[in-house]
Formats: C-alpha cells, structure tokens, sequence
C-alpha cells in the first residue's frame, strides 16, 4: 500500500489529496491536512475521485470506424475496429491534412473540455494554429463557458480571480453572487462558512435559498436577470453615504466620473422593486460592502449565471470600494471545472493566444511564431457554439479532447454538427455519446495515470502526479496529440510532460518559472510564477508589495466602466414568469465521470428516483396559485413553444421564477429552439393538464 501526494481533477478549488495504491491500482483518496485551499477537507466528488479509473467501461485502445459517412448515425461500440497507435495516427494525419487541403485550415476545429491538463490544452492548440493553421480552438460550450475572461482582462489587466481561497479566512466580508458553493465547490463554501463563524458577514445575492443562502447575514433573493440593477443601486447606496475609497480612485483607476453619473441615475427604492426585495436590504449590503476593512465578492463564470455586464457591475463595486490588492479582498471568479482557469491560460481560446494576446496583435503572434518557428494565423477563430451550430461557416473536421458536447453542450446542435462532418477525432476515457459520432476514438489516462498540471480558480498551478499505469493500451492526451503533430511533419520532441511545462513557461508570461520539479513543493506556485518572483503570486495588485503579491503597475490603470441605464422590465402578462436555465445544482449526475463512479452515480441521482425524465422547479406559492402540486406534469409555454415536463415544487426558487437544470434537454429546444447566445432567461407561463 502506498499513497502520494497529487491534486483533486474534479472542480476549480483544486484541492489537495493524496491517493492509496494497492497492487497497481488506485484504491482510495484522502485529504491533505495542510494545503492551503482544503487544509484536511474534501467534498463527496474528492472522496470518490479515484472510482473512475477503474471503472471496467474504460476504453483501453484506439479504435477506428472505417466506413462513416457524414450523415451516418451514431454507432455502437462493435461498429469500431481496436487498431495500433501507428496505425490510428497515421489514419488520422491522412483524414486531417486531407480535408485541410480540400477546404483549406478553417475547416478544421479543436475543442477541448476545461477538464485538461494545461499540457494537453497547450499542445493541442499548437497543433491547429502552428500546424494546422486555424484559430479555430475553444474550450466547449456548456455550464463551463467563461464570460469573465475579456471583462477582467479589460477592467483589471489580468483575466482571473485576485486572491488566494485561503485567504477568505481574513475576510470582514464575503459576497457571494449566484452560485451554490454548497453543492457546486463545496470546499470554497466550507472555507467561506468558517471566515464567517470567525466573524466575517457573509451576503448571499441569488434567485435561489440554497444552503449557504440559510446562513447568510444578508441573503438578497432577487429576480432572475436584475443582477446588473441592483449593483447600480449598491454602488449609489456607495456615492450616497461617502464609502466610496477616494484615494484608491484617484491613484489607481480610470473612469469613475463616468460611472458616478451613471449610479446616480439608480434610484434604491425602485430597484429594490425591480429586483424583488426590501430597499433595506439593499442599503444594508452596500454599507457592510463599504465599510469592510476587506471585501470579497465570489461568483461563478458559468454562462448561467453571469453575463459580461454583471461582472463588469461587480467589479465596478470592488473598485469604488477600494477592495482589491489585500489579503481577504478581491474579486473571485469561481470555476466549477477543474482546469478552466488552466485551458483559458494555454490559449484555448480563438481570439487569444497563450498568455492572453489577441491573435490579431503582430507582437503577441511574433512571440509564438519566435518559439514555434512557424508563420501563424491572424483571424480570430470559431467559438465552440459556433462551430456546434453549423451556421454561417464551413467546418468539415473537429478534434475533440475530453469533450462530450452531445451530452453537455448548453447551446448548439452538436448531435447534427457531429452527424454531417466528415471527420472526427474523439479523445476520451470512455465511449461517449460523442464519440459514438467519430470516425477515431483515442483513449486517454485518466487522474492518477499521468503527470501533468492544472491551474484552480486561485491562479494556483499544481500538478496531478502519476501513482499508476492505465489499462491495455492507453496514453496520455498530450502525447497522442504530439504523435499526430509528427505524423503531419511538425519537429515536435518532448521526452516528458515537464518538457511541455517549460515551453509553456516561455510561451505564457506569466508561468515564466513554473517547472514539474518546483510544483512539487509547497503546494504549487499561483502565477504570476515569474523568474524574478519564483515563489508565485498570493495577492495580485497589492499595493505596497511585501513580496507576496504584484505591485500595482502605475502605466496601468484599472477601467471603471459606465453602469446601463436603469431599466423597467415590461413583464408580459401572458407569460408572467421568468425561467432560469443551467442552475447547476443538479447537474453534475450528467458528467461523464460520475457516471462511472459507482458512489457517485448513486449520490448524484437520487432526485431522478422521483423525477425519472427530468423536472423544472417551482415555487411552493407559485404552485399553490397554480394548483401543481410535486410530480405532477405541467405544461410550460414560452413565445417559442410548449413542453410537458414534470414540477418539482420548493421553496428554494424565489416566486415568479421557475429553474430548469441542464440536461432536461427538451425544455430547452422547446422552448428556446436553438437561439444563439440567448442567454439564460425566457419569459414562461405554466399551464395544468387536464385530468
């Protein structure tokens, strides 16, 4: 029996673990006691994390389905031949420089899963713009989707959270806005309930009562979607009562008598109506906001939840405040994903190459090209939901890695997508529904099989050591992906996964002296990880650095933006509820892991027992009004169409709103239909069934 130390694959806290072995097999997983962000606690997923590898699905070979044609439909397990590495690459390379030569690079397209490692992700999109030449490369489109990256990019100079998760333990206050740490990051949330049992308020801002909500000094129940207008309303509450921090604004910030004209605009009481709760409330959150020695406001990036004019809203109230670049303050964007933060930084993204310069930048193109040795694409490429959707473009190839946008993806239609390319490259652990589309599936190690790094939500690059081999013939994402390169005639030689860290470290800033050897120690290093500052970056921003954090850049400064004008919502009576898509609560029995996790699988399911197809939730008022009672079969009607779906009835979802998690796939096509970028709000009316 051994055990060694790694990183937990699950969620974006990225938790320390250490995992037992016993015979060559990974047997069991406990927590460290003495990392930084769980210090001796992990949640459910953490506990069980190791199921997956060995779970008796896995694939163990790569497997070829000769014969597909576009329009084909999914195939079976048999309909795939197990064929060698050589002989699956070479298949490969041929298929990919085929349909690059017929339709030219932008007709290929790379997606990965916020689930990769940052080798994997690295390499992958170096493969499509230094080999291939697209910029055609995202990180999928479902409840990962990263709406923070361009707004803090812009507003603060650096695309992620500001702080550290451990240091919400110094915190006077923590605001957390529409996301259930509870059960999304569990282990954030424990560590946000302790500051506040150690005397931190805690305000809740959310359209539903999870269970951290019970808990809150100040739980603002708003309606759906008016998230922006009652940041307006806190930020004139600020200006109102003087808790704007003036020298902070002056010294380090532009725009804010922009943004003073635009708050004045907002008027408390009427916002307090707009949103649906008491004006006090709202008065109250904004003074402890204010007043705070050191504030922290925690969200999530997932598209359900935030669109870019609510961060830009939140960021504008930690600016006005004054509640960046100290321990305890900051901006928070939480992940639910393991390696979101990681996948955005390797440049999985097709407007911005690794380390964030946009593709149209000739300097931040010459960096790469400098490294690469090669001439590299200008035009922004296809987002995911793009690509997925089919429209206004031509992508006739899509290599897909951890992927399963058949069963996760929030927007498109990746079953048709899939269906009518002409070719398709899946790596996975398991044959997916995805890869049931694909003309090639590669299989992948999985946690606790390889050595590479993930970056959490706290900027804090780790790695997830290898204990064990993978069954049959499996092989790491990342060297699969250098096989193909070489196949297509790209000099690629790494000996190892650090070998990829290193060319990482000259092609992202920021990762500059981040090394596999120094991850090792102390828990990984928080970028920036720069040569002058090898220890890594606890605080970004601090104001008079102590070498724990970044001092402040005096070129830069942070961009207050303007808040829109206050708005009424003209509410049709016809359709007077607002429902709520992609609330994540219950999404996770869908991930494809847990559905090879045995613990998990029965954990994540139970509600199914009772709502077997899928439910929407409603509230116990609005229900009574309506005369649902739990389980019964409801019609729900939006201007687009009807679906019949059953109610889960519960006070947890304010009145006037009802949720629909994601995967009850046909309330979305029936009520949205496939609406690009339709965000996450539809106006919605129940109808009773007749007996």
């Amino acid at each position: 029996m051994g055990h060694r130390l790694t990183t937990c694959a699950f969620c974006g806290a990225g938790c320390g673990l250490y995992l037992e072995t016993s015979r060559g097999r990974v047997v069991g997983a406990y927590p460290s006691v003495s990392h930084p962000t769980n210090r001796g606690r992990i949640c459910l997923r953490g506990w069980h994390v190791h199921e997956v590898a060995g779970s008796p699905d896995r694939l163990d070979r790569p497997m070829i389905r000769r014969d597909r044609k576009p329009g084909d439909p999914p195939a079976r397990t048999e309909d795939f031949s197990p064929v060698s590495w050589d002989e699956a690459v070479a298949f490969i390379a041929e298929r990919l420089r085929a349909v690059r030569d017929r339709y030219g690079p932008d007709s290929l397209a790379f997606l990965n899963s916020p689930r990769c490692g940052n080798e994997e992700s690295y390499l992958l999109q170096k493969l499509a713009r230094a080999v291939i030449g697209t910029n055609n490369v995202d990180h999928g489109t479902g409840v990962y989707c990263n709406n923070s990256i361009n707004v803090l990019l812009d507003m603060l100079g650096a695309p992620a959270t500001t702080g550290s998760i451990g240091d919400l333990a110094v915190s006077d206050v923590i605001v957390v806005d529409g996301i259930d740490l509870g059960r999304q990051i569990p282990t954030v949330g424990g560590v946000v309930l302790r500051s506040k049992l150690n005397g931190a308020k805690l305000i809740v801002i959310d359209a539903r009562r999870h269970r951290l909500a019970e808990s809150a000094d100040i739980f603002l129940h708003i309606r759906p979607g008016t998230e922006t207008t009652l940041y307006g309303a806190m930020a004139k509450v600020l200006l109102d009562r003087g808790l704007v921090r003036r020298p902070f604004v002056r010294d380090r910030c532009s725009g804010f008598e922009e943004l003073a004209r635009s708050a004045l605009l907002y008027d408390v009481a009427r916002s307090a109506e707009e949103c649906g709760v008491e004006a006090d409330l709202i008065e109250r959150a904004a003074v402890a906001f204010g007043e705070a020695g050191a504030a922290a406001l925690l969200y999530s990036t997932g598209i359900e939840a935030r669109s870019a004019e609510t961060i830009r809203a939140a960021v504008n109230l930690a600016l006005m405040a004054g509640h960046i670049g100290r321990p305890g303050a900051g901006i928070y964007a939480l992940t639910e994903h393991n390696n979101l933060q990681g996948v955005c930084d390797m440049g999985m993204l097709p407007d911005r190459l690794p380390g964030y310069g946009p593709v149209e930048d000739p300097e931040a193109r010459e960096r790469c090209e400098r490294l690469w040795d090669v001439r590299l694409p200008d035009r922004r490429g296809l987002k995911a939901r793009q690509v997925l959707h089919r429209d206004g473009h031509d992508v006739h190839a899509i290599w897909l890695c951890r992927y399963d946008p058949a069963r996760t993806a929030f927007e498109g239609d990746a079953e048709a997508t899939l269906r009518q390319c002409d070719f398709v490259v899946a790596q996975h652990l398991f044959m997916t529904e995805t890869a049931a589309y694909a003309d090639v599936v590669l299989p992948t190690t999985a946690f606790g099989e390889e050595q590479v790094s993930f970056t959490s939500a706290d900027r804090r690059i780790q790695l997830a050591r290898k204990v064990t081999d993978g069954p049959g013939d499996t092989e790491p994402a990342w060297h699969q992906i250098v096989r193909v390169a070489r196949a297509l005639g790209a000099d690629w030689n790494y000996a190892g996964s650090a070998d990829v860290m290193a060319e990482i470290g000259r092609a992202v800033p920021e990762y500059a002296a981040a090394s596999h050897e120094n991850l090792t120690r102390e828990y990984g290093r928080q970028w920036p990880c720069t040569h002058d500052r090898p220890l890594g970056t606890q605080t970004l921003f601090v104001e008079n650095d102590d070498g724990t954090g970044v001092t402040a850049n005096r070129n830069r400064r942070f961009a207050m933006k303007p808040f829109p004008p206050p708005s009424q919502s003209m509410r049709d009576p016809a359709y007077p509820l607002t429902l709520v898509f992609g609330n994540s609560s219950y999404y996770w029995h869908q991930n494809v892991l847990i559905q090879h996790s045995e613990t998990l699988k029965r954990e994540y399911r139970i509600l199914l027992l009772d709502y077997p197809q899928g439910f929407v939730e409603v509230n116990t008022s609005d229900a009574a009004d309506l005369g649902v009672r739990d389980g019964e079969t409801i019609r729900l009607c939006s201007g687009v169409g009807c679906v019949e779906v059953a109610a889960r009835v519960t006070p947890e979802v304010r009145s006037g709103a009802v949720f629909v998690p994601f995967f009850v796939r046909a309330v979305q096509e029936k009520i949205r239909g496939h609406v690009r970028n339709g965000g996450p709000y539809v106006a919605v009316r129940i109808e009773r069934l007749a007996p």
